[in-house]
């Protein structure tokens, strides 16, 4: 419906496409699906090496056909991992940031959207688990390479973008990312456990990655969050196994009537990419709910508190997963 209205009367976001992008190179999360596709085709038009990261295979090479036969030449590639074990994100990405001489963007696009409670293959509430710990674990793993190609001469700045939503709003009330116990909560409704990782999405952009690690270090990289939109992708048939009966069904029936085509939602996360705004006005760490459109976040979103919490507790669970030496030190990087 609106990609009807914005070719009829202008009505939606401005269309997003990037030039020029010969000789950078972009990992994308959920790049060869919905949203994250759609971002990785824009940019693997305009030249840049488009590496997309997805858990079925036929994903991947569905979509590498596509883009290739688009424009013959194009450079794009595919690495299967699930977002929601900590073990291959580690394998997976440990093994990209030794491959890789430069990183100019990396794009957080993989995802589950609303759907039933359940554990990932960590224990860890699998809306958690995939759609924020399973990047956080990503952008931490590749944060060495982010760094080398910003000391490159000649070179714009590294971005690192989120794709979070308006749907933070959903988020439980009571959230203190206190614990795992906490986080692990089976009564919570999909809704709220959607809106919480999508919540601390818009927070570890803000006061993780900015504050903590980029600001800190005197790092040239940039971090944002973007809301996409709500967007008519094959994700939103998930509203049928999160409320089963007639409540899901007209849910899924609204956002595919209504909602935006893929590839406006994907202009977003392209404009945090690539205009040159944010960099010019340093906009490090800011919410946008449309291009050039700065986000009005709730106070959850805004409290640096919360942001410290999160940030700690997404440390600690790392480390009981995996072991002390898990991370990749943000500082010495």
């Amino acid at each position: 419906m609106q990609s009807i209205l914005q070719k009829a009367t202008g009505i939606g976001p401005k269309p997003v496409q990037p030039t020029d992008l010969n000789g950078r190179v972009a990992v994308v999360t959920g790049g060869a699906f919905g949203i994250g596709f759609e971002v990785s085709r824009a940019l693997a038009n305009a030249g840049c090496r488009v590496i997309m990261v997805n858990r079925k295979e036929e994903q991947g090479d569905d979509a590498k056909a596509t883009i290739t036969a688009e424009t013959p030449g194009a450079v794009v590639e595919w690495r299967e991992c699930d977002m929601g074990n900590l073990s291959q994100v580690r394998s997976v990405f440990s093994e990209l940031r030794e491959q890789l001489d430069r990183l100019d963007f990396l794009v957080l696009s993989a995802g589950i959207n609303t759907n039933q409670y359940g554990l990932d293959a960590d224990g860890i509430d699998r809306h958690f688990g995939v759609n924020y710990l399973g990047q956080y674990y990503v952008v931490n793993q590749l944060y060495p390479v982010l760094k080398k190609t910003s000391k490159l001469p000649n070179t714009p700045a590294p971005r690192v973008v989120f794709e979070a939503s308006e749907m933070h709003r959903a988020a439980p009330s009571a959230v203190h990312f206190a614990s795992l116990d906490e986080i692990n909560n089976p009564d919570l409704g999909p809704t709220e456990l959607y809106g919480r990782t999508k919540l601390a999405m818009i927070l570890f952009a803000k006061y993780g990655l900015a504050e903590k690690v980029i600001k800190k270090n005197g790092d040239n990289i940039y971090a944002a969050s973007v809301h996409p939109g709500a967007v008519n992708t094959a994700m939103q048939q998930q509203w049928k196994d999160a409320y089963p009966g007639i409540t899901g069904k007209l849910l899924t029936w609204a956002t595919l009537a209504f909602g935006r085509d893929v590839k406006q939602g994907s202009y977003s996360a392209l404009w945090a990419l690539t205009d040159p705004k944010i960099e010019e006005q340093n906009l490090n760490g800011w919410y946008f709910s449309d291009p050039d459109q700065p986000g009005k976040e709730t106070s959850q979103a805004s409290d640096p508190v919360l942001g410290q919490a999160l940030w700690d507790l997404s440390e600690r669970i790392i480390k009981d997963k995996l072991g002390e030496d898990a991370l990749v030190d943000w500082y010495s990087a």
